[in-house]
């Protein structure tokens, strides 16, 4: 009769564990990682931005491509969800890539990159279908809320963009408003 209570204490505890075990499983199953390909001429870049992304546990880097050829071809091997695409890279630009791949894979998301944030690259880049647009500079603070925010299919500028993209669209509302006629 000693035995029993033990029994039962320790009959609990299994399944406690059991239980917790399976919350665990679950949860685990239920995080989907988001697959991410890296396209850069820059490997010391491409490396800086693997090493960012390896630190999410939602994010994985599937491959890297060192121009846009490679990264159309990739794109058919891989299957990533999300492209981090820089604009300018030998063989094959980035905006040619990203029209290539979006013909044959309409369902991946890309985001573009590059060291000018001038409008007309921003629009350029939007019209060849990315979702996103990043200035390298500041692209590290902001590459992983970059990435999730695209693949919810979202827009996502760096903010020193949408900052110029506010400010021209109000000097344009405020001359129009002053403007006589």
């Amino acid at each position: 009769m000693g035995c029993l209570p033990h029994s039962r204490t320790r009959a609990r505890e299994l399944c406690s564990v059991k239980l917790i075990a399976q919350i665990l499983l679950r949860h685990t199953v239920i995080m989907k990682r988001i697959r991410v390909l890296l396209a850069d001429d820059n490997r010391l870049l491409r490396k800086e931005f693997r090493k960012i992304l390896d630190l999410e546990n939602d994010l994985e880097v599937v491959g890297e491509a060192k121009n846009g050829h490679e990264a159309v071809v990739m794109v058919k091997e891989l299957r990533p969800e999300i492209i981090l695409m820089d604009v300018a890279m030998p063989l094959m630009d980035g905006l040619s890539a990203t029209r290539q791949i979006l013909k044959a894979s309409p369902g991946v998301r890309i985001l573009m990159f590059s060291e000018d944030g001038e409008e007309a690259y921003v629009e350029a880049a939007l019209n060849s279908g990315s979702l996103g647009y990043l200035i390298k500079q500041t692209c590290a603070d902001n590459v992983c809320q970059a990435i999730r925010t695209v693949h919810q299919g979202k827009i996502f500028l760096s903010p020193s963009i949408s900052s110029q993209l506010k400010k021209r669209r109000w000097s344009k509302k405020t001359a129009r408003v002053q403007s006589p006629g």
